[in-house]
């Protein structure tokens, strides 16, 4: 598999594409003005505290208070004294204490972004800090280290856990995650991360006792530096950035953490745009479509709603070869492997609900589940699958932490406001004639005049026009319609003359 990376850098919008042999696999947005806090570390002010939900919202600079759910709340771990010396408590059972016993409206307290403000919700919080490197993650309140599930050898779980842990030990042995991206690294490469993590822990200690509340104490790097943190691996052929500077600057960074890299890092200088090269520009347009296409001739549906993801899979023009129930199957293990790459396109999180086409063969229905499984096992966000529900549905839940896709890049319609469907001509006329009758009901006037799409009027003035004269006659006024192109379809007036 060729995996690319693709950086297209304007004075106010920065993307980045993922693209896996020559299909874009994971699009991520940053504008100058709607930089995500996600990492960032905030010293905060707690403006209510709402023991019924066991949460308090947060004061941290931005336009909406942040919410803190008393789960998310550092504690320290429960010690008892044993001859005089402090010894913890074997695990048991988690006993959260009422958020009123761990905050007070008006307490100041230092907190980190695990979620951007989504819809009309606001930034989720947690006192459980934590900063990323290349390799590691510091936990520096915890004293554990952790190593990341993807590394599956036992091995090199138990080389990095140990390495770790003698490298930390100087430093008091602050807690770590050890991530992907450090199975097979050397001690040198760690012990570099090591250094820069207690680097910046030092200065975050400093501004917290230097800034004021609403202050960002910590601020995460740029998208163009997370994208090479993160998603550069040695099996990245090639990072192409459109802009020499951000190049010059990816490079020094990669130099410095990730020396092995940074001849990967390249500057794009063709005279055609980077991401019409490989065709991003026409993957995002689709992106933003209900409908996905399969290769089969099926096709998916993917509706976004506020509680959930739906996605329906239909055979579409495809009839097969040999019987029904093979022709369902082959199509769901293909649409089994574009969903998983639909969801990382459109980073869609939270619940998604999956209406596979109904297969009867049980093995089928465990094929589909590991083709899915096995697709999203590239996926960085944290994914779980469920078995089929008696419905013959398949549910899942995706780790969301910004905006989707569509909502980062679209609005809801204005005509329709959101709905995604308009009144018909016909209701709109109807409409418009109750209102008439409401209005010459409540106000004297001697006749009306009503304003209303061009779409509307024609209707009215040429279908329903006996429906206006006998609206006349009953009412005893002169009723006048006048189209005008700036209202949409379902708005007019009824003015009275």
């Amino acid at each position: 598999m060729t995996e690319e990376i693709l950086i297209n850098v304007t004075p106010r919008e920065t993307r980045v594409a993922v693209v896996e042999n020559g299909m874009l696999q994971e699009l991520h947005i940053e504008r100058g003005w709607s930089r995500g806090v996600v990492g960032n570390i905030y010293k905060g002010r707690v403006q209510r505290v709402m023991p019924g939900m066991q949460a308090a919202f947060v004061e941290i600079g931005l336009d909406r208070a942040a919410f803190l759910h008393a789960n998310d709340i550092q504690r320290p771990a429960p010690a008892r004294t044993i001859d005089g010396v402090e010894t913890p408590v074997p695990p048991g059972p988690v006993v959260v204490p009422s958020i009123t016993e761990l905050l007070r409206e008006g307490g100041e307290v230092v907190v980190q972004v695990v979620k951007d403000p989504i819809g009309s919700k606001g930034a989720r919080l947690t006192t459980q800090l934590s900063i990323p490197s290349r390799y590691l993650v510091l936990l520096p309140q915890a004293r554990v280290v952790g190593v990341s599930s993807r590394i599956e050898d036992e091995g090199e779980r138990a080389r990095l856990k140990a390495l770790v842990a003698e490298l930390s030990a100087p430093l008091g042995s602050p807690g770590y995650i050890v991530r992907t991206n450090a199975e097979g690294q050397p001690s040198e490469a760690l012990a570099e991360d090591i250094a820069y993590l207690g680097r910046a822990w030092a200065l975050v200690e400093q501004q917290v006792q230097a800034t004021s509340v609403g202050a960002c104490i910590y601020e995460d790097l740029s998208l163009p530096m997370r994208a090479v943190r993160d998603l550069m691996r040695r099996d990245v052929e090639k990072v192409k950035v459109d802009s020499r500077e951000t190049c010059e600057r990816l490079r020094t960074f990669a130099a410095q953490y990730m020396p092995g890299l940074a001849e990967k890092i390249e500057h794009y200088t063709g005279a055609r745009p980077v991401f019409d090269l490989y065709g991003v520009e026409d993957e995002i347009q689709h992106a933003l479509e209900k409908q996905v296409p399969l290769k089969s001739g099926g096709y998916l549906v993917i509706d976004q709603t506020e509680a959930m993801t739906t996605v329906d899979v239909n055979t579409g023009s495809f009839l097969g070869q040999r019987n029904l129930e093979e022709t369902v199957y082959r199509t769901n293990l293909e649409a089994a492997q574009a969903v998983a790459r639909q969801l990382r396109l459109r980073n869609l999180g939270g619940i998604i609900i999956i209406d596979f086409i109904d297969m009867h063969d049980a093995d089928h229905r465990r094929q589909v589940l590991r083709t899915i499984e096995k697709a999203l096992a590239r996926d960085h966000a944290k994914t779980t699958v469920y078995d089929f529900s008696p419905l013959g549905l398949v549910e899942m839940t995706r780790k969301r932490t910004v905006e989707s896709l569509e909502r980062q890049l679209c609005e809801p319609c204005h005509e329709c406001g959101g709905r995604g469907m308009l009144k018909t001509s016909e209701t709109v006329t109807y409409d418009i004639f109750r209102e008439i009758t409401r209005a010459v009901r409540q106000f004297e006037a001697a006749r009306l005049l009503v304003i209303a799409s061009p779409k509307v009027v024609a209707r009215i003035t040429d279908e329903e026009s006996t429906a206006v004269a006998e609206l006349e006659e009953f009412l005893g006024k002169s009723i006048r319609f006048q189209a005008d192109t700036q209202y949409l379809q379902e708005q007019f007036d009824v003015v009275l003359l």
